[in-house]
């Protein structure tokens, strides 16, 4: 059974879990993990989840504020053992639930081309490509995405 637990980035398991995270991007991302890795500070981000299998922590996702009715989802993650079980779909509703709780209308997402499980993913959750944001503008090994929380 999988329990969610809403924290923030100060939480040691979520820190963990994106230690775990840097180490799997810093293989797939290769020469441009360190360009990825600056909007990746974990310490402006204020809201969390932790999902917990038996206790131990096997997936994360996070969300912080990117405009005024609109947050930027950041810092997803799920163990290799326990993907393709709906752990990361789980948390990503519930990082949109807690949002919308927020009166945010919206979220906005960044992944890399090479990250095609995670590309998958998002369209499955009913993500729409959309031109590239902020600093991933003009680089083409960037995907974004957006869903209009209803």
């Amino acid at each position: 059974m999988i329990q969610l637990v809403r924290t923030n980035s100060e939480d040691s398991d979520f820190v963990s879990l994106v230690k775990d995270l840097d180490a799997f991007l810093r293989i797939t991302d290769g020469d441009e993990h360190e360009f990825y890795n600056q909007y990746n500070h974990i310490d402006v981000i204020k809201h969390t989840v932790v999902a917990y299998y038996n206790g131990t922590p096997v997936g994360c996702g996070a969300f912080k504020m990117f405009e005024k009715d609109c947050v930027e989802i950041k810092r997803m993650f799920t163990h290799e053992n326990f993907r393709e079980k709906g752990v990361a779909s789980k948390i990503l509703k519930e990082l949109e639930v807690w949002a919308k709780e927020l009166n945010y209308k919206s979220c906005i997402l960044e992944t890399g081309i090479r990250q095609t499980e995670a590309v998958a993913f998002y369209k499955k959750n009913n993500y729409t490509l959309i031109p590239n944001f902020g600093q991933y503008i003009n680089v083409s090994n960037s995907l974004c995405f957006k869903k209009t929380l209803s």
